[in-house]
């Protein structure tokens, strides 16, 4: 990455450019059906974007990522749900996605998060921590991609439940 990113919070400025960006980032991706742009206006407009911060090239929005309280045998016990990570195609592979990542893990231990979990490639989000585990499930998906990282306390056991926004 040549690239100076800052990554940063959210501000309403910056609600268009993320909808352009999720979808752009969405367009062609082999498991998805298109709808993270409208995941994302749904968890804010339902207050339940915990984080939600942007990364910025020559202040430009170029990526943005979400993350949103999940339940655990419908409570929630801290832990949160990073979905969806966002980056413009031409910014891709170039580290912004692994920096508002990390920015984002780092957000939610602000927060006090236990845990988080995510739907995506074993192979990129094994650089994180995350891992397939069997203590957690979410029901109708390959278990290999659900993953999970524990950032504090004991791990849980039971059904993770996204938000409404995400159905």
């Amino acid at each position: 990455m040549n690239q100076n990113v800052n990554i940063r919070p959210e501000s309403d400025d910056d609600i268009n450019a993320i909808e352009k960006i999720t979808i752009e980032a969405f367009k062609s991706h082999p498991h998805s059906n298109q709808t993270e742009h409208e995941i994302v206006a749904k968890l804010r407009n339902d207050n339940a974007l915990s984080v939600s911060l942007v990364a910025e090239v020559n202040n430009v929005v170029v990526g943005h990522i979400a993350f949103s309280k999940v339940k655990i045998n419908d409570e929630f016990i801290e832990w949160y749900g990073l979905a969806p990570v966002s980056v413009k195609p031409e910014y891709q592979s170039q580290g912004v996605g692994s920096q508002l990542i990390l920015s984002g893990l780092n957000a939610i231990r602000e927060l006090n998060a236990k845990g988080c979990v995510l739907l995506g490639e074993p192979e990129y989000y094994k650089r994180f921590g995350f891992k397939a585990l069997s203590e957690l499930v979410f029901e109708g998906v390959p278990p290999e991609y659900f993953q999970s990282l524990l950032l504090g306390g004991d791990m849980p056991n039971g059904n993770i439940e996204y938000h409404k926004a995400f159905a």
